[in-house]
């Protein structure tokens, strides 16, 4: 399996398959414990970007069309049976993009697309960019996402190691330039978390207008609801409704 792909708990005969991207910064272990909570014929695959995880020595990727021309062929040889896309925050963007990539080359599209705590893609950034501050102000900034404990934003090492993808990924966000196009042909679920202060309900059901079917489902939580033990659950229900 590609570097870019990690499947924590391998399915001897999955008939779905849930594709994970993390959120800025995020490694793919982030979902490694994910497959206990779905049925024996679900495959949970994360994407691993470089830079991070057991990647963390290669150079790491700026720009959202690098991205998608490179992980797109990795990841196309692994959807052989029918799959979900998930993504939380600039994940869901990366997913979204992948799904057009998709639908061009090879007319591949998700049974579903789940966009958690994200923005929809046309809407302008309301905040200035931070990819580029000097380090103490990107790391004051990292703070208001409340996504790295206060620990590790004061542990000098550890952040050395963690910036440089932090960078990239803000920088592949907030660079990011939406391009009009004909809407997506699966359904779109929005996640939003009551307590999110990064990303508003109503920039959530702006994904909308990129299907003919959108549904939202509000978590009780900050921007990282996804963390909480009891959120897979509600991502199972869902799952088993698509079996």
């Amino acid at each position: 399996m590609s570097s870019w792909i990690i499947c924590p708990q391998p399915r001897l005969h999955p008939k779905i398959k849930l594709i994970c991207f993390a959120y800025a910064g995020g490694s793919g272990w982030i979902f490694r414990n994910w497959a206990e909570h779905f049925p024996e014929t679900v495959e949970v695959y994360a994407i691993e970007l470089p830079g991070r995880g057991r990647r963390i020595s290669e150079p790491v990727l700026i720009e959202i069309n690098s991205l998608i021309q490179t992980l797109g062929p990795k990841l196309l040889p692994n959807l052989n049976t029918p799959f979900v896309f998930f993504g939380h925050s600039l994940g869901a963007l990366v997913a979204f993009e992948l799904c057009r990539w998709l639908k061009y080359m090879t007319q591949l599209t998700p049974v579903q697309m789940w966009v958690s705590a994200a923005r929809a893609p046309h809407l302008p950034a309301e905040t200035p960019p931070i990819h580029n501050l000097p380090e103490p102000a990107f790391i004051d900034e990292l703070q208001r996402y409340q996504g790295t404990p206060a620990s590790a934003l004061k542990n000098r090492e550890l952040m050395a190691l963690m910036i440089p993808a932090l960078r990239a990924d803000f920088s592949i966000l907030e660079t990011y330039q939406y391009q009009p196009g004909l809407k997506l042909s699966c359904p779109i679920v929005g996640f939003w978390g009551q307590q999110d202060t990064i990303v508003s309900k109503n920039e959530v059901l702006a994904w909308q207008i990129h299907t003919d079917s959108f549904s939202l489902k509000e978590i009780h939580g900050n921007h990282f609801f996804m963390h909480q033990p009891m959120f897979p659950q509600q991502l199972r229900q869902k799952m088993v409704k698509l079996l």
